[in-house]
């Protein structure tokens, strides 16, 4: 299995304090971490990927643990969500590879109990300087609309062509102001992954 190669992460806190309405009594914080990586694949196609799966595990792990960090707790994250761009000498199906890692780092640093809903995904490829919307869904609930939300990444000199830049994205609570309807945070049944 390849070595995961590190060669940058940057991370970014945003705190929202209101949209143009009143200040909300707590700010909405999106945090994120991208990690820019080799590429393996790069420049060819390999018909077995999934090894580097189990390698990617642990940077996962690592990112998750510092969006917690950020956030002052696993307490305090609501809403989740993961991306990757590849650079342009990968395959979108590269982008693939960090649904698992990145998703069950999240999910398992937070607790069953605490994340029952799929973390929402994107991925493309992309040239140097590309940015990604990483979609953002409630931790317990995807159907909670007041935690609908998408969170710019990207890195000026990244993903270079023979690598990928990673991503994870967490958030404190629903969008400032969110008024648009549908199933509350505090209607949450937490059955199923999705009321």
């Amino acid at each position: 299995m390849p070595e995961v190669k590190l060669r940058k992460r940057v991370e970014s806190v945003e705190e929202i304090f209101h949209e143009g309405g009143p200040e909300a009594e707590k700010p909405y914080v999106r945090a994120w971490s991208l990690a820019v990586i080799e590429n393996p694949f790069a420049g060819r196609y390999e018909p077995d990927i999934q090894p580097f799966i189990d390698d990617l595990r642990p940077l996962g792990l690592r990112m998750a643990e510092r969006l917690i960090d950020l956030l002052g707790g696993k307490e305090n994250v609501e809403g989740y969500g993961k991306g990757a761009i590849i650079g342009e000498a990968g395959e979108i199906e590269h982008g693939a590879l960090w649904h698992a890692p990145g998703g069950y780092a999240m999910r398992q640093l937070l607790g069953a109990e605490a994340s029952k809903a799929i973390v929402p995904s994107t991925k493309k490829v992309g040239g140097v300087g590309a940015r990604l919307d990483v979609p953002v869904t409630h931790v317990m609930a995807s159907y909670v609309r007041s935690h609908f939300d998408s969170v710019e990444v990207g890195c000026n000199d990244a993903p270079r062509a023979g690598e990928m830049a990673l991503a994870l994205v967490m958030t404190n609570g629903p969008r400032v102001h969110s008024r648009s309807g549908g199933l509350e945070a505090w209607e949450i049944k937490g059955e199923d992954g999705l009321r």
